[in-house]
């Protein structure tokens, strides 16, 4: 199982937002490049970083901070926040990004996410991001009528090439993954699952390898690793496990 450390960034630091409030973050590294260099010397095969200004003002804001990460370390980057043009993912993959991660794009516009999966095959992720089961977009602001799972679906004949499945109401808790919600998806769809939000042990890591044979391959952890509950090593350990 991957295990992915996430870099937020937000005004230029990473930060680790509570269930997805702008307001409510506390900043771990007043430089990311700083936090993806500590992951990476902590033995990280991918980063998961996220602009969260630009998913709040729907434009990429912190483009020289991507590509400082990208540039830096030889570690693959995906990438999320703000990217709802097939401009603004050209630009990205610019910048040295592995991936992108289109999220608020993939629910409004689905004719968007088709032309940017048919221009760069394998390299889209989309984020389905949920609250009670039910999609939210534009930073979390918004919460739609649409369920996760039917999102999913609709993504996967569209082209995507994977889903990052977050269940906002656990983000930043650490009251443990939803096992059941991310089975769920996972079972919705063929394309491979990444889970996200409210990683909080080791355990939690365990309980989704044991999901490996329903297409669940990896895990973003946030705020379990920033605040140390357990190692990135250890996580990269208990995710090779069996």
């Amino acid at each position: 199982m991957l295990i992915i450390p996430a870099i937020d960034i937000k005004d230029g630091r990473c930060v680790r937002l509570y269930q997805g409030e702008m307001d409510r973050d506390t900043v771990y590294y007043q430089s990311p490049l700083e936090a993806a260099r500590h992951w990476v010397e902590q033995g990280a095969e991918y980063l998961h970083v996220v602009d969260l200004n630009g998913a709040v003002e729907g434009r990429p804001v912190h483009r020289l901070e991507v590509a400082a990460i990208c540039m830096g370390f030889g570690v693959p980057v995906e990438l999320g926040g703000g990217l709802r043009s097939v401009e603004a993912v050209e630009e990205a993959f610019a910048t040295g990004v592995e991936r992108v991660v289109v999220g608020t794009a993939a629910y409004e516009e689905r004719n968007l996410l088709r032309a940017i999966c048919q221009k760069f095959p394998g390299r889209v992720v989309v984020g389905i991001d949920a609250r009670e089961g039910l999609v939210a977009v534009k930073g979390w602001k918004e919460t739609t009528s649409l369920e996760a799972a039917e999102l999913a679906r609709r993504c996967a004949e569209d082209g995507a090439a994977r889903i990052i499945y977050t269940d906002i109401g656990r983000d930043g808790t650490g009251l443990g993954v939803n096992i059941e919600g991310t089975l769920h998806l996972a079972r919705a769809v063929e394309i491979p699952i990444i889970a996200s939000g409210g990683v909080a042990s080791l355990d939690d890591i365990r309980r989704l390898r044991a999901l490996a044979g329903e297409g669940v391959e990896g895990v973003v952890i946030g705020r379990a690793l920033y605040r140390g509950a357990f190692t990135l090593r250890e996580a990269i350990a208990a995710g090779k496990e069996g």
